[in-house]
């Protein structure tokens, strides 16, 4: 039984640890004749890549991707479009006490309890590492869906979030927590060094739209663009809360304050509606309406910390555990991109179901 691969029709299997020789991802059912090349994936990978700012964890990885299949003269071929990831900077002595105690809140003692033994360098298959192989996919799913744009930006961190007043799509590449809140960020850089000076970590949100999604895509009950957009966002390591549009506080809104109110549109209608609202997130029924597909992801706090944590050993005996290395203070800023890829590989593979349903 295994459960590394997700999606239907575009469908991808990531595979590796953080601690081996490599990772990576195949990609099963792109269509062919797109272009795809190094060159396309990898800036998606340098913005996720570890050592990019003293707010990240300080592992050196280059991260660059190799495509070993599916790929020739520069287009896809149909064919499976395997892509590999080195991994070149391992300190696996650093997790010399994890090998004998578990983390809480990490996966050590549920993988343990799960199949008796686990790989504890770095956490294996449950650390945030394995996340470059998704954005590698999502860097693929992109060129199915180019009248799509993603985009996504951390929201909120430790707990202070921005002002959507100061909201600029540009800042997002110009400070290190990709944040549209010039302000924001400059309140981030205190938090975050001083979260790690104590040894500790943050969690944050992150807020993810697509625009030019057209209206059709997801199908009820049990294929909800919706409902496939949170598995994917909850499958994320680190993940422990999705909304999709206004989420949880729409139950605290009356029918009328909730409701997205429609008007004609241009030509009378014909081109769909001019919607006044977007509470829904571009989602009803599990369908797209062809509004903007707005989520929001909760990361919890990294739990590999230097702060000593009660725990028990793999023995049942009580224990303290602080765990050294190198580890994100934040591991959320460095979803954004993953958040984004998630995204594209969802769309991707709704795209495809949908036009093979209804054609077009």
């Amino acid at each position: 039984m295994s459960f590394n691969s997700f999606g239907r029709l575009f469908r991808f299997t990531t595979w590796g640890e953080s601690h081996g020789p490599a990772l990576g991802a195949v990609v099963d059912g792109c269509p062919p004749g797109l272009e795809l090349d190094e060159a396309w994936i990898q800036p998606f990978m340098d913005a996720r890549k570890p050592g990019t700012s003293r707010f990240t964890t300080q592992r050196q990885e280059a991260d660059l991707v190799r495509i070993l299949s599916g790929v020739f003269e520069g287009r896809t071929t149909g064919t499976p479009i395997s892509l590999m990831i080195e991994n070149t900077d391992q300190r696996s002595k650093d997790y010399s006490e994890v090998a004998l105690a578990y983390r809480p809140g990490h996966a050590d003692y549920a993988y343990d309890a799960k199949y008796g033994f686990r790989d504890y360098r770095g956490g294996g298959r449950s650390s945030a590492r394995e996340t470059a192989a998704r954005v590698a996919a999502g860097a693929v799913a992109r060129r199915v869906v180019p009248e799509v744009t993603i985009r996504a930006w951390v929201s909120e961190l430790g707990g202070d979030a921005i002002d959507i007043a100061q909201f600029d799509f540009a800042e997002i590449g110009r400070n290190p927590f990709f944040c549209p809140d010039a302000e924001a960020a400059k309140r981030w850089e205190a938090l975050v060094d001083g979260a790690r000076k104590d040894g500790s970590s943050l969690g944050a949100v992150v807020e993810c739209i697509a625009e030019g999604v057209p209206p059709g895509w997801g199908a009820p009950l049990y294929g909800k663009l919706d409902a496939d957009l949170a598995a994917a966002m909850m499958g994320i390591n680190a993940v422990k809360g999705v909304e999709i549009g206004d989420g949880f506080r729409a139950a605290r809104l009356r029918g009328e304050d909730n409701a997205d109110p429609m008007r004609p549109g241009e030509a009378g209608g014909s081109g769909g509606p001019q919607f006044l609202a977007n509470h829904a997130g571009g989602i009803a029924g599990g369908i797209s309406t062809g509004q903007p597909v707005t989520v929001r992801v909760a990361f919890k706090p990294t739990s590999s910390i230097l702060i000593p944590v009660e725990t028990i050993g793999r023995d049942g005996q009580a224990a303290d555990i602080r765990t050294k290395g190198r580890h994100d203070p934040c591991v959320g800023i460095r979803g954004v991109p993953v958040v984004e890829a998630m995204m594209a590989l969802v769309l991707a593979d709704h795209k495809l179901l949908h036009r093979g349903q209804c054609g077009g």
